[in-house]
């Protein structure tokens, strides 16, 4: 089947938009006509080869939301003409697998960056060429994705599917470190360390879950602006202060949680030493394999910890439908995190992502 896909074709290329084949779906899989797509930072760390993934050609996208075209012949759990969203794959067979945590899959390397079916077969190619694909068992910077029946999750038709497509990896992953992660009861305290998609939608989680003290910590007046008009009750600007002495001063000792969504080493040891005796912090910033950081032994030893958080620790056929939920009830309104670009403006969307104009850009197919 012909369809049209962003192709990279080099080393932090541009996406170029060309017409390629997919393959049909087998037993287990399911062809999903792409609606949306949320661009991601993870996307563009593949694009540069930050990931241990196969050099190019390639197509990426994870937050992907469509309707169901066509299924395999052993897939019970959705039908065409289902909504849904795609999130992450994973084998399902391994011990962390079997134990419900499903993102710390022994074999998810295989299942999401492998730039094919776990098999090694190929799901897109370009007249005799093949095109790595498969990225997250979706790559949805195309008109069309295979996916599995793992990880496609069904929505209901009553919500708008454009806006839905984060929710497959930036929403999910900074709404489940709050709701999931962190399990805390209202009138916790939380500092969130970067404010962009994932640190935003922590914050809305936040609010959520009754957290009475929810701090932005960032280092560009607007977001800090927008974080309190989505319930953060302060916000620091480390351009101006320090933000551990001021998280300290908020919390009268340090925030019971704290949250790093910006990838920096640096910003990971100010969370920490932000924290109080028995706080935690959670660690979600996308950083190239290798990276390190120091941390203060004794300050840990004195009852902290630091948690590494994939994906907010969810199991996504079970917390997606919830942010739904949420989200028609008026309390999680993650569209207001949306920027929305037409499929042939992809390259305009990243430039805005990278220099930080837009919060989550979103592409709509044609």
């Amino acid at each position: 089947m012909k369809i049209k896909a962003a192709v990279v074709n080099e080393r932090s290329g541009k996406f170029s938009i060309e017409q390629v084949e997919i393959s049909d779906p087998r037993d287990d899989e399911v062809l999903v006509r792409i609606v949306s797509t949320g661009i991601c930072h993870t996307d563009l760390a593949a694009r540069d080869m930050y990931l241990p993934i196969p050099p190019p050609p390639s197509v990426f996208g994870h937050e992907g939301a469509g309707v169901v075209e066509k299924v395999g012949a052993r897939v019970n759990k959705v039908k065409p003409g289902d909504h849904v969203v795609l999130a992450w794959d994973y084998c399902g067979a391994c011990k962390t697998c079997e134990a419900g945590k499903v993102l710390y899959c022994l074999n998810f390397f295989q299942h999401n960056f492998f730039g094919a079916r776990p098999d090694g077969s190929m799901t897109l190619k370009k007249g005799n060429k093949d095109i790595h694909g498969n990225f997250f068992n979706q790559s949805s910077f195309a008109t069309f994705s295979l996916a599995n029946e793992r990880n496609v999750v069904k929505v209901p038709k009553d919500v708008p599917l454009e806006i839905l497509a984060p929710l497959g990896c930036g929403v999910m992953t900074g709404a489940g470190a709050v709701m999931n992660s962190f399990q805390a009861k209202p009138g916790s305290s939380i500092a969130v360390f970067g404010i962009g998609n994932v640190g935003l939608s922590a914050i809305l989680a936040a609010v959520v879950c009754g957290y009475t003290t929810i701090i932005a910590v960032g280092r560009r007046p607007e977001p800090l602006k927008f974080a309190k008009e989505l319930g953060a009750t302060h916000t620091v600007n480390t351009s101006e202060v320090d933000p551990v002495k001021a998280i300290r001063e908020i919390t009268d000792g340090g925030a019971e949680f704290t949250l790093e969504c910006a990838g920096n080493p640096e910003v990971l040891r100010q969370a920490v030493d932000s924290l109080p005796r028995c706080g935690v912090c959670g660690v979600q910033g996308v950083v190239p394999p290798g990276t390190e950081v120091r941390l203060d032994m004794d300050l840990i030893m004195n009852g902290r910890t630091v948690k590494g958080i994939l994906g907010g620790d969810d199991h996504p056929n079970l917390f997606i439908p919830k942010l739904v939920e949420l989200y028609k009830q008026g309390r999680m309104p993650f569209d207001r995190l949306i920027t929305f670009y037409k499929f042939e403006e992809i390259n305009k969307a990243v430039e805005d992502m990278e220099k930080r104009r837009i919060i989550k850009p979103v592409l709509r197919m044609s």
